[in-house]
């Protein structure tokens, strides 16, 4: 497991996304007596899944990388080959609402299928932004997966303290991010902007503000375009400029935000987003309805794709929510 289960008629609950939270919430509905059906793109498409080092979980006082946490979610899984259809590579194209419950169009061995549950939980996540050369993403591939260039101040900021450390970002998430890190006392931090206008989507009276507060943090900033990077070797954070400077740091910190949240299945069930794009839920992790802010019946969304903290004790926990409560609606 994963391998290739039979597609049932219907289920009592279908999962759509395989990473922290999708996996929990399945592992839950089996110990709770319900079929589920689980739709896994893969491990690769987890926000986890090239993370070297995780220290913030319980359990694991050495730390642990997601791939490893992620095989582990699965093994734990394999007990309940019963109890779950584990369908990956498998991506969700739509849903709907249907009588029965909710209908899921999803590919999976390259032929189309459809799959039919009484509740529907959505564990899709958000996938980061990732900084560019020439219009690719692949050159920072090898910082990132060495723990060089870091995504998540909850999750790596207690690594910077004595390290000079390079920003990168143009806008006022990215300059909150820079002064926020100082908190884990670096040695020094600067802001690259990659030729971007700096704090171009804010007001002038608060890019005036964010700018006081950067030179009182004695924040710095280059604005070159970026031509590529190096340091690999020595294990640090090298940048390479369009105008053949170089400047050098202990390690990288993404500030660029999110690239896609997933918005267009939840969207066409009738969700309500918050101002930042997530999908607003209650305390039981039950989706609220755009048009009457109220839950959906057997709609949940869990994970990173929620309004709420992205980290994945917090995934664990929205999963156990939608679970238990979905337990509770199917009875």
């Amino acid at each position: 497991m994963p391998g290739f289960p039979r597609l049932k008629d219907a289920y009592d609950i279908v999962i759509v996304g395989g990473g922290h939270a999708g996996l929990q919430a399945a592992l839950k509905a089996a110990l709770l007596n319900h079929s589920v059906g689980l739709l896994d793109r893969g491990p690769k498409y987890s926000r986890s899944f090239y993370a070297p080092k995780m220290d913030n979980l319980p359990g694991f006082p050495q730390g642990i990388s997601g791939h490893k946490l992620l095989d582990l979610q699965i093994e734990a899984l394999r007990p309940w080959e019963e109890k779950v259809s584990y369908f990956t590579p498998a991506r969700a194209s739509s849903a709907r609402k249907v009588d029965s419950g909710f209908e899921v169009n999803f590919e999976w061995l390259k032929q189309p299928r459809t799959i039919r549950a009484k509740a529907l939980v959505l564990a899709m996540g958000v996938v980061d932004r990732m900084p560019q050369v020439d219009g690719k993403i692949d050159p920072i591939f090898p910082w990132a997966n060495f723990a060089i260039v870091d995504f998540c101040i909850l999750c790596d900021g207690h690594e910077l303290q004595g390290k000079s450390v390079a920003v990168l970002g143009d806008d006022a998430f990215a300059a909150r991010t820079a002064l926020d890190l100082v908190h884990f006392a670096p040695t020094s931090i600067e802001m690259l902007t990659r030729g971007g206008e700096f704090l171009a989507d804010v007001t002038a009276p608060e890019r005036g503000e964010l700018e006081r507060q950067l030179t009182k943090a004695r924040i710095t900033r280059f604005d070159a375009d970026i031509a590529g990077f190096d340091g690999i070797r020595e294990k640090r954070f090298h940048v390479k400029f369009v105008d053949g400077s170089i400047r050098k740091y202990d390690r990288g910190f993404s500030a660029l935000g999110w690239y896609e949240r997933n918005k267009a299945i939840p969207e066409s069930l009738g969700a309500a987003f918050d101002e930042e794009g997530y999908v607003r839920t209650d305390a039981d992790s039950r989706v609220l309805a755009a048009e009457t802010a109220q839950p959906i019946p057997g709609l949940y969304v869990i994970g990173d794709q929620a309004s709420g903290w992205k980290q994945i004790p917090e995934a664990w926990a929205t999963a156990e929510r939608a679970i238990i409560h979905a337990y509770a609606y199917l009875l």
